[in-house]
């Protein structure tokens, strides 16, 4: 039976061919959720192979939300320089020039990342705005003055209530209101058997990633299993949930409320429990 809500694996997504003359030196570039899918933003998986680098590029129209998954490598944004290494999340505003490369010799280093607002590349507004140089590179790597950039490690566990069907083991938001942004980037890991049980957002869409793990997900009347690479996503106002069902292994995940810049913003509703009914109606993998 057809799912009604978008759920696509990076695997099953054909590599985009983007041009390297207008800076696109990527090794992989996907894009899983775009506005085909309904989504107002456009959702990537980038890899970056040793050496390979998207040159400086901005984006008039969107803010970017980037996740780093794996690697490390040097950015760039304006003046700025800094490291980053798997952990760091990054919010660019609209219309400031960025780049990364991946300085590692033997690492690839894996991105997703959200054009906030844009259901593609070209909506974006995607400008080329030159070559990283080697005195980009040898610049001092002191940070930005715009934007946020912040590393999982260093964002506290929130404390959500249990009793609106927050039972996740490990949730943290690494940008949001607290720190300038209009849309959450949220971390959610569930150890064996946690879940977050249905909910819906009234007042935004929602798109999460399955770093890792295997569980069973919830949208509307698809009950469906979800592995490392998928991506889903959640109309505003539909009822979701997402429930580990390893006994071993956690799942992880990333996403964003789109345009909300905290789950109270979100509009953000408990609608109950996961039932074994829901569980028994799954799609295996």
């Amino acid at each position: 039976m057809p799912l009604q809500y978008p759920l696509i694996h990076v695997d099953d997504v054909r590599p985009e061919n983007m041009n390297e003359g207008e800076g696109w030196a990527i090794s992989e570039f996907r894009l899983p959720i775009t506005k085909a899918c309904g989504s107002s933003t456009c959702v990537f998986h980038s890899i970056f192979r040793p050496g390979s680098t998207h040159k400086k590029h901005l984006h008039t129209n969107a803010d970017e939300i980037a996740v780093y998954l794996s690697g490390n490598g040097v950015v760039g944004q304006g003046d700025g320089r800094t490291e980053v290494r798997a952990g760091h999340c990054r919010l660019m505003p609209a219309g400031i020039d960025h780049f990364f490369h991946n300085e590692t010799k033997e690492e690839e280093a894996v991105v997703v990342g959200f054009y906030i607002g844009a259901g593609s590349v070209e909506d974006s507004g995607y400008r080329f705005a030159g070559d990283v140089t080697e005195a980009d590179l040898a610049m001092p790597r002191e940070g930005f003055n715009e934007g946020i950039l912040v590393h999982l490690d260093d964002v506290p566990q929130e404390n959500m209530d249990a009793g609106d069907g927050w039972s996740i083991t490990d949730f943290r938001i690494p940008i949001g209101t607290h720190n300038g942004s209009s849309t959450t980037l949220f971390r959610a890991r569930f150890f064996p058997g946690a879940v977050h049980k249905k909910h819906r957002h009234d007042n935004c869409e929602e798109i999460y990633y399955i770093i890792s793990g295997h569980g069973l997900a919830g949208a509307g009347p698809d009950r469906v299993e979800v592995r490392g690479g998928h991506f889903h996503y959640i109309p505003k106002g539909v009822e979701h949930w997402l429930y580990n069902l390893s006994e071993t292994e956690p799942v992880e995940a990333v996403g964003i409320y789109i345009g909300s810049g905290s789950v109270a913003e979100s509009g953000y509703v408990y609608m109950g429990d996961v039932t074994g009914d829901d569980i028994k109606a799954r799609t295996p993998l």
